[in-house]
């Protein structure tokens, strides 16, 4: 029996070089980062999935849900050919996502697909 395939995860990065998610994911306590990289590393393999780990959101952004202790993180991210490019991660504060962060991480997509990545 063969392993399980596992999709490709690369951090967005800006034009300027800076990869936002990868940044977020540094300056989060060890247990926060192991939590998040987990369940991260839980939908590489096994895309595609639905909730309650992940959620779809527009278009072809979707969320990974982490709880972190007694908070809740988002990563935003896109499924493009058999690729997961993360694009966009916060602490969730409200019941719903803000527009604007869907909105960032869809900016963000169009802008990865002109040829910007980084494999982690």
């Amino acid at each position: 029996m063969s392993p399980p395939r596992k999709i490709p995860a690369f951090f967005y990065r800006s034009a300027s070089g800076d990869e936002p998610v990868r940044e977020w994911l540094k300056a989060l306590d060890k247990t926060d980062r192991q939590a998040v990289g987990e369940d991260i590393a839980y939908v590489q393999y096994k895309w595609p999935i639905g909730k309650p780990r992940v959620d779809h959101l527009r278009g072809s952004v979707w969320e990974v849900r982490s709880k972190m202790g007694n908070r809740i993180a988002r990563v935003l991210f896109a499924v493009e050919g058999a690729e997961m490019i993360l694009l966009h991660a916060f602490v969730k504060k409200t019941q719903q996502t803000n527009p604007s962060d869907i909105e960032l991480a869809v900016k963000r997509l169009k802008e990865w697909k002109n040829g910007q990545s980084k494999q982690i």
